[in-house]
């Protein structure tokens, strides 16, 4: 339950979520074909993870592109860092995104509106 790791491809982003260091972050780019089975084993492990979690929690999302399908699942899995929240533990959900893209700006906006948790929009510099 430490350590969950993912290598990024085409389609699916980098996740790395591990409490022994701290770090929990998931980046690049999300359209698997079969998204409920790519994203199950995350909400397993944020079920197993809110159970025992770090005193401070920072999810990192940093989003190229995600289809709709895949945002459904983010939702899924941002809940358990909002039952976190509520729990009383420490929350925040840092949301990077592509400078003027709008769309991925947008969405960040709307999670955090949906999540009502601590949340810290950054856009990133284009090259």
């Amino acid at each position: 339950m430490d350590r969950f790791f993912l290598e990024s491809s085409a389609i699916t982003p980098y996740v790395e979520f591990d409490k022994g260091t701290g770090v929990f972050i998931m980046q690049g780019r999300s359209l698997p074909e079969d998204v409920k089975s790519y994203y199950l084993p995350m909400i397993q492990w944020w079920d197993a993870y809110i159970k025992n979690p770090n005193k401070s929690t920072n999810l990192v999302l940093d989003f190229d592109y995600f289809n709709t399908a895949s945002s459904k699942m983010l939702l899924i899995l941002l809940n358990k860092l909002k039952e976190l929240h509520r729990n009383g533990n420490e929350v925040l959900i840092t949301w990077k995104y592509p400078h003027l893209d709008a769309e991925l700006e947008e969405a960040g906006e709307e999670f955090a509106e949906l999540l009502n948790v601590p949340f810290e929009m950054i856009a990133k510099p284009v090259d």
